[in-house]
């Protein structure tokens, strides 16, 4: 298949296996759900009764107060007491397999371009590293809302004029293409005709 280049008359020819695939929603949601389960920290920890420093000796006699019956003092029914389901550090990682993650990716992208989302140019540079640079680019091009913009090598001008804009992200073509939840969550993703081509290569 070709896609046109929105800055200029040109036009590349890319795999139909890789931007011409069906949408598979379910596989999608599985690795998305995978990716953004991997990104979490897991190092959340509480202490059980048994963890707890003190609760040796039991705190008044068995029978005769008119208190319910009481061990210890660090009971999970004590205010200061253990945790009874404490948590504990943990991998939230899903296993996912390489063929799988690529489908899925290879789905994502052909679903933009079918969207219209993916605007392919042959280069995306600016002059210096001020933002309202960026800001006229993107503007020129009509662009608006949560943008990504992949390019093959990303240049300190570019970096530093978009690390102030929120709605805008800069990534490489290895970062792009492994992570779904860039490219699902961006309304419109810029990419560069040699950032392209290096993606259809690692898809394939």
């Amino acid at each position: 298949m070709e896609l046109k280049l929105s800055d200029s008359k040109k036009k590349l020819e890319v795999a139909d296996d890789v931007f011409a695939c069906e949408f598979n929603e379910s596989l999608i949601h599985q690795i998305v759900t995978a990716y953004m389960a991997g990104a979490r920290a897991g190092t959340k920890s509480q202490k059980t009764r048994a963890e707890v420093s003190g609760g040796g000796a039991k705190p008044f006699k068995q029978k005769g107060t008119g208190r319910a019956r009481a061990g210890t003092i660090r009971s999970p029914i004590w205010r200061t007491g253990g945790v009874t389901f404490a948590a504990k550090p943990r991998s939230f990682k899903q296993k996912v397999n390489k063929k799988m993650y690529k489908g899925a990716i290879r789905s994502i992208f052909s679903e933009l371009i079918r969207q219209e989302r993916l605007m392919l140019v042959d280069t995306f540079q600016i002059a210096s590293g001020k933002t309202k640079e960026l800001v006229k680019k993107l503007q020129e091009m009509k662009v608006e809302g949560q943008v990504l913009i992949v390019s093959d090598s990303i240049d300190e001008s570019l970096y530093l004029a978009s690390r102030n804009l929120f709605n805008v992200d800069v990534r490489d073509t290895i970062s792009s293409a492994t992570d779904p939840v860039s490219l699902v969550r961006a309304e419109k993703i810029i990419v560069t005709q040699a950032a392209m081509k290096e993606i259809e290569g690692l898809l394939q």
